[in-house]
């Protein structure tokens, strides 16, 4: 459905900056998209989304902030972490020439 209003948007947005009609067409798509806003149907459903949104918001916060604290923890290796990452072990290799030994200088 949002990809369908966002096509609609980018047809109307492209149909006013590409006519040559100019400010009267301009004007006319205008009143039109005011009159389908302003329509009872479009409203109602704006209104159930905004419930929608104020219902969900505090859960989708308290989500995203989880998330961002476990991020951070994960990062800095001071987080909850559920499962701990191992520290890999780093060895210093010298590397080999074609016969096999390390290089000499």
């Amino acid at each position: 459905m949002r990809g369908k209003i966002l096509f609609a948007a980018g047809l109307a947005v492209g149909y006013v900056l590409g006519t040559r009609a100019g400010r009267e067409r301009y004007e006319q798509l205008k009143g039109a998209v005011k009159g389908f806003w302003n329509d009872p149907r479009v409203q109602q459903r704006v209104d159930q989304v905004e419930d929608f949104v104020k219902e969900k918001a505090p859960e989708v916060a308290e989500f995203v902030t989880d998330g961002a604290k476990n991020l951070v923890g994960q990062v800095t290796g001071r987080g909850s972490s559920t499962k701990p990452t191992p520290a890999k072990p780093t060895t210093a290799k010298k590397p080999a020439t074609k016969s096999g030994t390390a290089a000499s200088s």
